[in-house]
């Protein structure tokens, strides 16, 4: 990597720079998205619910303004009551459909999200130099030129439609009025739902584009993902250096331990477990040690050194290793194998246990009496 890569954003974003940035507000947000799913539900509701709407409020206005209606004081307010009730009962399913199509646009997009961070005020929103240099920034142009893009698409549509109908519209001036209104009601629905799938799909795009450039923004340096990591886990120089210090105390402990053992078990080579027993002292066999790989190496070199005998036997060393802890007593169910390899090394060296004095414990006196 040359000089001038040290600051490229060419690494994947970490879910904690996700997590802040979500958590900040800044999330991938399409507004056009939002306004065309608004215009284009906005008209299949109006297709959906428009006439019976019509026709109530056809119906309320007669009754309002017919003659035979009286129009005293003590019959405004029943009547204004009544107006209202059935204006929100036949515009209710409309608005109920558009509000819902909005909110579930808005959760797809950004998902559950509530806060107040980008209201919050901050010098850089104000600062004319920065503001300069955003609006002459390489992604507003793109902006202004993709924006220039959808219009020109969207006009391009209604002037293709426009054409395409020509001869309707000229036709329309030898029509009486109600049929005239009706086929410009018709052809202008027809053209507000094509420009309004344009804009739908137009929208979809900038949606996609808006991820993406979120994700290029959210990127980060190699520098960056360092620091990150050293903030969470903790500087790798000092973990390394506690780790040292960690494997040097273990092996000042072997040092110490390992010679204590009358036997080492081993795997044979992965595993090892030191094993000790004086009658006068201990109820039972004790895990004096125990390690894998370099650990076990090391007790076995530890081992070789200070005569302690070392015998081979894989079941029973991986069985120790895994269930007993250094400083703890040997289970029952092991003792009848350990008593075993005990009188082997005991009959090996020549040695034998301290016997212990008054023991009544059953336990004690068959451990003893290896």
């Amino acid at each position: 990597m040359g000089i001038f890569d040290i600051d490229e954003k060419t690494e994947a974003p970490t879910p904690r720079k996700r997590e802040e940035s979500r958590n900040g507000g800044q999330v991938a947000r399409s507004q056009d998205l939002s306004s065309a799913v608004l215009l284009f539900v906005s008209f299949l509701a109006l297709n959906w619910f428009g006439p019976a709407l019509w026709k109530s409020l056809v119906l309320i206005l007669r009754t309002a303004l017919s003659p035979e209606y009286p129009t005293n004081v003590s019959n405004i307010l029943p009547l204004a009551v009544a107006m209202v009730r059935e204006s929100l009962t036949r515009t209710a399913p409309f608005l109920l459909l558009i509000l819902v199509s909005l909110l579930i646009v808005l959760y797809a997009q950004v998902g559950w999200l509530i806060t107040g961070k980008p209201l919050v005020p901050s010098l850089s929103k104000v600062s004319p130099l920065k503001g300069f240099k955003r609006l002459m920034s390489v992604r507003s142009l793109m902006t202004g030129i993709i924006n220039f893009g959808k219009l020109l698409i969207v006009v391009t549509i209604a002037l293709i439609f426009i054409m395409n109908n020509m001869p309707a519209i000229m036709f329309a001036f030898t029509l009486e009025f109600y049929a005239a209104f009706q086929l410009g009601a018709s052809l202008a629905f027809s053209l507000a739902m094509q420009m309004s799938a344009a804009m739908l799909i137009l929208a979809l795009l900038d949606f996609a584009w808006q991820k993406y450039r979120h994700e290029q923004d959210l990127k980060m340096t190699k520098e960056e993902v360092k620091d990150e990591m050293r903030s969470m886990d903790g500087d790798p120089k000092l973990k390394e250096r506690r780790r040292r210090v960690q494997m040097q105390l273990a092996m000042q402990r072997l040092h110490k331990d390992v010679p204590q053992a009358d036997v080492i078990i081993t795997n044979p080579t992965h595993l090892a477990v030191a094993i000790a027993y004086d009658a006068e002292r201990m109820p039972s066999p004790k895990v004096v040690a125990k390690g894998a790989d370099y650990i076990a190496l090391r007790i076995r070199q530890i081992a070789t050194e200070a005569g302690i005998p070392i015998v081979e036997r894989k079941p029973l060393a991986r069985a120790i290793y895994e269930t007993v802890e250094p400083g703890e007593y040997i289970p029952e169910r092991f003792y009848l194998a350990i008593a075993e390899i005990l009188a082997f090394v005991y009959e090996l060296t020549g040695s034998a246990p301290a016997k212990s004095k008054g023991k009544s414990s059953t336990r004690e006196s068959s451990m003893a009496a290896v």
